[in-house]
Parts: structure tokens; C-alpha cells; sequence
């Protein structure tokens, strides 16, 4: 599989963006319509990734994801979707993660795979079945904390979005705890320290 740096500067994925392990692309229609018309014909271009094909048909849009960097699918799904006269919104592409600070995290973790319903993968990592909702993630804690939350969430961003993403948060009145790591993730708190991390692929090549 490529890196996400190799997929950004291979020609015609202008479309996609990278977001942890995978690319999405996000296509506006004018009508239930138009997104029914692009999945059928991603179908019959889609090929040997189907496996790794993830879509969300809505009535105004289709976001696209490959669960691997396939610049040949991508490119492939973006010509289709040229030619059926749809335009990609880079913007309106995230990964979504709840992650929670955890002292023994396999004291807590069977708790919350219940509570939700996911799947488990790794030692840390739950994810739900059918891609509807936030994966869950746990972080290691040396020591308990009483006057900072555990639970934060983790937004993954187009790196090219994610100081704009950042500066907007501010300007909606959060403040700025840690830019130590960007532009892997940079670290946000609203008005009352309840925290969230802006973060993109580069550094994790």
C-alpha cells in the first residue's frame, strides 16, 4: 500500500483526502437521484476493491471511502463521478474518534465494546460493525486524574483544512493547550477544559 504522501502526489485523487488508514471523497448531488446513478456506476468501475469500498448515500451527497490507499480505485470512482457531472467537496471529509484515558485499559474496555455493540480490534480499538458511528479508542494513563475529563474526542481532518479547522475552533471561543505534535494533531479546549484534537495523516507515515 502507498503512504498517504505518496497517494497525495499521485495525478488525478484530487478529489480524495487522507484520514488515518483511509481516502474518502465527498461528492455533492442535486438529488436522491444523482447519488443512486454514482453508486451504481462506482459499481460497475469499482473492480478488485470492493472489498475495501465504504459508501454513504445521502440525499444531498455520496462520501466515498477505501479502507486502503487504491490511487487506481480513486482515480477511477473520480472520473466516474466527472463524468456524471458531480463536483468533490474536499471539506466535508472526517474520521471521527471518542478516545478515553484509561489506567487499565482491559478493565474498562469489555465495559464499553457492551455498552455499544462494537467489534473489538487490537487491545484498545473498538469500532462498530456497520460504520455508523465513532470508532472508540483507549489512551494509556500513568496516573489518575481528578481535575482534567478522560474522555476527549479525535477528529481527523484533510491536512490541508486542519489549521483552518483549528483557527475556527478558536475563534468559536476555545483556546489552544498544545500545538507540540502539529500538524499531526494539535490539542483544543472549549471555554470549560473539555478537550479535542484536530489531527491529520502527515507524521504518521
Amino acid at each position: 500500500m502507498v503512504t498517504a504522501g505518496e497517494f497525495h502526489t499521485s495525478d488525478g485523487v484530487d478529489d480524495w483526502r487522507s484520514l488515518y488508514h483511509l481516502v474518502s471523497a465527498h461528492f455533492r448531488t442535486a438529488a436522491l437521484s444523482e447519488g443512486i446513478a454514482l453508486v451504481e456506476a462506482i459499481g460497475q468501475v469499482i473492480g478488485t476493491a470492493e472489498e475495501q469500498l465504504r459508501i454513504d448515500l445521502r440525499a444531498d451527497s455520496v462520501t466515498v471511502s477505501l479502507g486502503r490507499r487504491d490511487v487506481e480505485a480513486a482515480r477511477r470512482i473520480s472520473r466516474t463521478a466527472a463524468e456524471l457531472g458531480l463536483v468533490a467537496d474536499p471539506a466535508a471529509v472526517q474520521v471521527v474518534n471518542v478516545t478515553l484515558d484509561a489506567l487499565v485499559g482491559e478493565t474498562v474496555l469489555p465495559f464499553w465494546q457492551a455498552v455499544l455493540g462494537y467489534g473489538q480490534l487490537g487491545d484498545d480499538y473498538l469500532f462498530d460493525p456497520v460504520r455508523r458511528g465513532p470508532a472508540f479508542g483507549l489512551q494509556q494513563m500513568d496516573v489518575a486524574r481528578t481535575e482534567r475529563n478522560r474522555m476527549h474526542l479525535d477528529v481527523a481532518v484533510p491536512h490541508d483544512l486542519a489549521e483552518a479547522r483549528v483557527a475556527a475552533a478558536v475563534a468559536a471561543g476555545g483556546r489552544m493547550v498544545s500545538d507540540e505534535h502539529a500538524p499531526k494533531w494539535w490539542v483544543l479546549v472549549d471555554a470549560e477544559g473539555n478537550e479535542a484534537c484536530i489531527a491529520t495523516w502527515v507524521g504518521r507515515e
